[in-house]
């Protein structure tokens, strides 16, 4: 990364805005306008709306000659995306340069789910959606050793708790877990909030409790599906990578989520970058970093994803006679 690139990405972060907490509306429409600066590679992958689980989702495909292999097109798996912005703001079209990053690196195609927000759908509805969406894809016959869980931020907090409460469910775990600087600690007791203090140039103490009150709406911060950091019992868990940036107030609900699963027996990847803000993969083609954390992503959704179809394929050859 460039010393050039960080100033100018940290410039665009650090943009002021109105004064005080913002509303929601403020909010909504603030980050529609920065997250459409970010670049998609348009090129390489088509959208149209549909939906699952009963919840609009935008259909994020690779375009032909697309993708890892010789002839690109789609590969045989699905991305299940979950879009960041505390829960509050956000879209299928705001997180577009990720999910269509994804696609484009991965050949795989791509859902990215319109879940409810607060404060009008405070906790547990984004949950209630997210489950339903996973399981839409069960009920359709999709092997779950060719689905992987992603997001961003709220999203990849969700990534991780949508497979606590799919596991709470009875159903069978994705092949893996993708979460870029994922929220995982309602609680806000991790070390980086203090110590990432303006050095963050996107989120203070304030500003996370002002949209964070709003998606708990009164419940416990310590409810496991709320803070799966510090107070989920992550047995189970399919292998996940998680991304973070160093410049993060959030860095520590990546740490140690990353700790508290391989302690659980969780095949776990963390990858820190360097001075990175929060989420620095969105800015792929202006940050060197970015393109090259997605890189490094399809390559895990891709290995887990043929790992997990390797296994499935070879169970009733190696489980031996019957009868």
């Amino acid at each position: 990364m460039s010393r050039e690139q960080r100033i100018r990405v940290d410039e665009i972060l650090r943009q002021p805005g109105p004064d005080g907490p913002h509303s929601v509306e403020e909010l909504r429409a603030g980050f529609r306008q920065l997250m459409a600066r970010m670049i998609v590679p348009h090129d390489r992958i088509r959208t149209s709306p549909t939906t699952l689980g009963d919840r609009p989702a935008l259909r994020v495909e690779p375009t032909e000659g697309t993708g890892p292999g010789p002839n690109g097109g789609s590969g045989s798996g699905t991305i299940l995306y979950f879009h960041g912005g505390g829960w509050v703001f956000g879209s299928p079209e705001t997180a577009l340069s990720l999910t269509g990053n994804l696609v484009a690196r991965t050949g795989l195609g791509a859902y990215s789910l319109d879940y409810r927000l607060a404060p009008e759908h405070p906790f547990p509805a984004a949950i209630e959606d997210t489950l339903s969406a996973y399981r839409a894809l069960l009920d359709r016959g999709e092997d779950p050793a060719a689905i992987v869980l992603a997001g961003d931020s709220a999203g990849g907090g969700l990534a991780v708790t949508t497979c606590l409460a799919a596991r709470d469910a009875g159903l069978p775990q994705p092949a893996a877990i993708l979460a870029f600087s994922p929220g995982t600690d309602a609680t806000r007791t991790g070390g980086s909030m203090e110590t990432k203090e303006g050095v963050d140039p996107i989120f203070t103490r304030a500003a996370l409790g002002h949209t964070g009150a709003m998606y708990l709406a009164g419940a416990d911060p310590r409810h496991p599906l709320l803070s799966p950091a510090v107070h989920a019992d992550l047995t189970g868990l399919p292998p996940m990578l998680i991304q973070v940036g160093t410049n993060e107030v959030l860095l520590d609900d990546s740490t140690r989520l990353a700790a508290r699963a391989s302690a659980a027996g969780v095949d776990v990847i963390l990858d820190v970058t360097a001075d990175a803000p929060h989420v620095f993969q969105a800015f792929a083609g202006v940050l060197d970093e970015a393109d090259e954390a997605l890189d490094r992503a399809a390559l895990f959704l891709r290995q887990r994803i043929r790992a997990g179809g390797a296994t499935r394929r070879t169970t009733p050859d190696t489980a031996g006679p019957t009868g």
